[in-house]
């Protein structure tokens, strides 16, 4: 099928500084800053991309693993949660220590220079307890998340524990800190009440005092030490959101968990995340699930909740296909995002509490929040976090280039629904002259076929480039190059993304791979195309101006090999040994812990089921994790737990339960559960031992 996109129609950029609000300067002379396009770094475009990771969710030992990680997937920027009731679980009893402490966690991200944006709330949501806010606070004789004085004083205090734990660590004083997000999802989302939910389903209050709320935490912050270059709120769902004093962040999600709390019954849509859209351009007000109050090219448009993942909902079990995390920020980069933000980056387990137990929301498991995140609850490299690393690369190398490109959509996309398969979909970041070609094949609960023997013309203001013979495969996206000059050498068009330029004192080298699907061409200007041979990698020189500059083509899963920066442990040699459990109950095992290498960097409990809910507890009897069933591996930390040789661990399997009723009927307040039909079964257990330094 033909396309078309006309590069003579993109709208010409009028880029400028944002107030010296959104800027901020340290010791060193550094000075972080914005233009309503992009980020800046000492006044040069800066692609900002940030990862979810909360600290008080990850075990204290696997802090800097978890950084290094991050870093080494192309982040620059770590994003954590400050759950109030992770710290002031009881009044006026702050607690830093061990896994809460706030400050060793950004000492850690300065130390691999690493950004921080604190997210201090006071509401923060998260799936945590009350979406972070103390149960002490649900007694008081005032309104949670509103101006009155009373909630504000307890905020100061928070904010103020807070400032103190970070002195030293803000941007102005040569810190890694350069924002905080103040509240979450203001006037339009809140969590449920656990004081009470089951009985009332009571609520958090949602907030209704505007942007004068989130304007008194910024003043609160600042007046207790929380004095960052930028502050930032999110801003989808009719959030409020005052420009004039923070930077508004949106996101997306393709997994939506929460729309099954009251009606086990619905079906999930197909979302329009995978549709290009523009979201900074002045002409189109609003689009899927970005309606600014405030006209879009004044503020560049800028994420933090991106689905990196998605935690599974008591009432919806799924497989989550880790292709939709890069295929998402594709779309995002595509529609004039120049600051991704996932959410979650990494997974992790909450901290049991001081006065009650278990401090997530109800309807999630009570200690797990792996989240299917890119970096999975005990380190794991998910397939996500290599398919974010092709772009993260991609975007450190070009992203100067891409910052100030406007968004052109594809005429013959306009009006597609997200159910409809039948459709390329395509759209562009140009200048006008030169730009790169989106594409994106992935559909969340719709199945895409493969796109084969596609043609899309580019017009050009002097020429037009015909790409023809296009094909990609289903659940692929790709960035194309368009008409750029690489050193001296005009690359029409290229049927392959590009991934790096590395230059050396023989050579200059551009390394592209090769989409799932796309059968890789290179067309030079004034030259025929080149054609590499179908292998693994293929490379060829080409000379100008007196230099070398060699074009290499890799693979898709050989760009999985391609960093930068080794992650920890990133090559690999796993032992995994088969346990036997012994059942003890109808749907109880033991398991009993062998020997165990203790030069093993990571030590694995895989447990392979199915039923309603695993519950894994310790001699003691205390819940150690939980997992809801989603017919894929539950895994399990050996070290973080504490769990060593000897332990004998219960695995209790709730069964899944068909047509139960709650006989009530007798006279002498009887209660019991009956059921149709139980199902429950218990596969393969086994260790697994992750040694470092073995290919």
């Amino acid at each position: 099928m033909e396309h078309i996109l006309d590069f003579t129609k993109a709208r010409k950029q009028e880029i400028y500084p944002l107030p010296k609000s959104f800027n901020g300067r340290n010791p060193d002379g550094k000075e972080i800053g914005f233009t309503n396009y992009y980020m800046t770094i000492d006044g040069e475009p800066f692609f900002a991309i940030s990862g979810e990771c909360h600290f008080s969710r990850v075990f204290e030992n696997q802090w800097e693993d978890t950084i290094l990680k991050m870093k080494a997937g192309g982040l620059n920027i770590i994003s954590t949660y400050v759950f109030w009731n992770h710290h002031e679980e009881i009044e006026g009893q702050f607690t830093f220590e061990g896994r809460r402490n706030l400050r060793k966690f950004v000492e850690l991200c300065q130390k691999h220079d690493m950004f921080v944006i604190l997210r201090i709330g006071p509401f923060c949501h998260g799936e945590c307890r009350n979406g972070g806010l103390p149960d002490w606070l649900y007694g008081k004789p005032y309104d949670v998340r509103g101006n009155n004085p009373e909630f504000l004083q307890q905020v100061r205090l928070f904010y103020r524990a807070i400032g103190q734990q970070i002195q030293g660590l803000l941007f102005k004083d040569g810190g890694p800190i350069i924002a905080a997000q103040l509240d979450n999802e203001y006037m339009h989302s809140a969590a449920p009440w656990e004081m009470s939910t089951g009985i009332s389903n009571e609520w958090v209050n949602g907030g209704k005092d505007g942007d004068e709320y989130l304007i008194a935490l910024k003043k609160l912050a600042i007046e207790e030490g929380i004095e960052t270059p930028f502050y930032t709120c999110t801003g989808w769902g009719g959030a409020a959101t005052p420009t004039e004093h923070m930077l508004p962040l949106w996101g997306g999600y393709a997994f939506w968990p929460w729309m099954f709390y009251g009606n086990k019954d619905y079906k999930h849509p197909a979302t329009p995340e995978y549709i290009y859209r523009d979201n900074h351009n002045n002409a189109v007000k609003s689009t899927y699930n970005f309606e600014p109050f405030y006209e879009p090219e004044s503020m560049p448009y800028s994420c933090c909740e991106m689905g990196g993942g998605m935690i599974p909902f008591y009432n919806y079990r799924f497989h989550f296909p880790y292709e939709s995390v890069d295929a998402m920020a594709n779309v995002k980069m595509a529609g004039g995002c120049n600051f991704l933000g996932y959410y979650m980056y990494r997974g992790g387990t909450n901290p049991h509490g001081f006065a009650t137990e278990f401090l997530n929301e109800h309807q999630v498991p009570k200690l797990g929040y792996d989240y299917n995140a890119p970096i999975g609850e005990f380190g794991q490299l998910r397939p996500s976090y290599y398919r974010l690393r092709c772009i993260h690369t991609f975007v450190k190398h070009f992203g100067h280039l891409l910052c100030p490109m406007t968004t052109l959509l594809a005429e013959d996309n306009e009006g597609r629904e997200p159910e409809d398969t039948s459709f390329l979909r395509y759209a562009a970041r140009t200048d006008g002259e030169s730009g790169f070609l989106f594409i994106n094949n992935y559909q969340d609960h719709v199945k895409l076929s493969d796109k084969v023997g596609e043609s899309i013309t580019i017009k050009l203001p002097d020429k037009e480039i015909n790409i023809d013979d296009l094909s990609i495969a289903a659940g692929e996206e790709a960035i194309l190059p368009i008409n750029l000059d690489l050193d001296g050498i005009k690359l029409e068009y290229a049927t392959v993304q590009p991934l790096a330029r590395v230059e050396s004192p023989d050579v200059i080298s551009y390394i592209f791979f090769k989409p799932e699907g796309m059968k890789p061409v290179y067309k030079f200007e004034g030259e025929e195309p080149i054609v590499p041979e179908d292998s693994p990698s293929y490379s060829f020189p080409m000379y100008v101006n007196g230099k070398t500059i060699c074009f290499i083509t890799l693979s898709r899963e050989m760009s999985y090999e391609f960093t930068e920066i080794k992650p920890p442990a990133e090559l690999i040699n796993q032992n995994k040994r088969v346990l036997t459990p012994v059942q003890c109950g109808e749907s109880r095992f033991t398991i009993e812990i062998p020997m165990l290498n203790e030069e093993a960097k990571d030590t694995l409990l895989q447990i392979n089921y199915s039923g309603d809910i695993g519950s894994l507890f310790d001699a003691s009897g205390k819940l150690v994790h939980d997992d809801f069933c989603c017919e894929k591996t539950w895994e399990i930390g050996l070290k973080e737990l504490g769990i060593k040789e000897g332990d004998v661990l219960t695995l209790y399997i709730t069964p899944k339960k068909e047509d139960v009723v709650v006989d009530v009927s007798s006279t002498m307040a009887g209660r019991l559960e009956k059921a149709e039909g139980m199902h429950f079964a218990l596969g393969e257990v086994a260790l697994v031992e992750t040694l470092e330094g073995q290919a």
